[in-house]
């Protein structure tokens, strides 16, 4: 075990998602600049897109290392979750069994963050059990609008003895509809009474191509976030998500933002 690792940070990529790797990988550089006790760990299904990423790694001089995961799951499955899911529980089982880090901090790589992360969560999480900050995104049914995600997934921050309980998956059902890993590892840590911040503590860049990203930046989460956000309803969500076998939650927000009219660019 390498003790001296604080912050195991994990991201799933694949070589087609991987269309801002520079980017990234240049914004981790950024980050273990400023948080040297942190590594860089990168979860690929691609044993021929390995050898290619341990090089940006070297090229950056990144402390980082990339494993190789397979993705198991049913037959009827089609969706690419899955492999995201398959990653990030290759991470967090990388971080339990090969490191004694006290945290995972888990992003998505096609997101840019504030290069002092790992300080800003650390300090949101101390009485907590989990940190998340929001991050934007596009949906296909608004064309311009933009809504915010708080995801235990593309930007939070995990204490190891909630990793130890936890395990990432995600659900498809055989019409098609899935929830992804984020919503369900949030519905198991409600489940667990973990607590729970959420906030949009850092600002951060999400990119739909190689030059075209939205941003946020850090702000107060607001009433209708706290709401549309808390652990009853996110939970409750869920749970009738899975009942009815889709993901109620997206759909129920953008409708809620759009008859609110606080779908805008920032």
């Amino acid at each position: 075990m390498n003790k001296a690792v604080d912050v195991v940070v994990g991201s799933p990529i694949c070589r087609r998602g991987a269309f801002i790797i520079d980017k990234f990988l240049a914004n981790q550089k950024e980050i273990q600049q400023n948080y040297p006790s942190s590594e860089l760990v990168l979860a690929t299904e691609e044993s021929d897109f390995v050898k290619e990423l341990e090089k940006r790694i070297s090229f950056y001089e990144l402390r980082g290392r990339v494993i190789l995961f397979e993705v198991i799951k049913p037959d009827y499955v089609r969706h690419k979750v899955w492999h995201i899911a398959c990653g990030r529980e290759a991470i967090r089982q990388y971080v339990l069994f090969q490191t004694a880090a006290g945290y995972l901090l888990s992003l998505d790589a096609d997101i840019t963050y504030d290069p002092f992360i790992i300080e800003i969560m650390k300090k949101e999480i101390q009485g907590y059990d989990v940190a998340i900050s929001g991050v934007a995104h596009s949906p296909r049914a608004l064309p311009g609008g933009i809504v915010t995600t708080l995801s235990p997934v593309s930007c939070s921050l995990l204490a190891r003895d909630t990793l130890e309980k936890i395990k990432i998956r995600c659900y498809e059902f055989r019409n098609g509809e899935m929830l992804d890993d984020g919503i369900i590892l949030e519905m198991d840590l409600i489940r667990l009474r973990s607590k729970i911040k959420k906030g949009f503590f850092i600002s951060n860049c999400h990119y739909k191509n190689e030059s075209e990203a939205i941003g946020i930046d850090p702000r107060p989460l607001g009433l209708l976030l706290r709401i549309t956000n808390s652990s009853l309803v996110r939970y409750g969500l869920t749970r009738v998500g899975i009942v009815v076998r889709r993901d109620i939650s997206i759909r129920l927000q953008v409708l809620l933002y759009r008859f609110l009219g606080v779908i805008k660019r920032t």
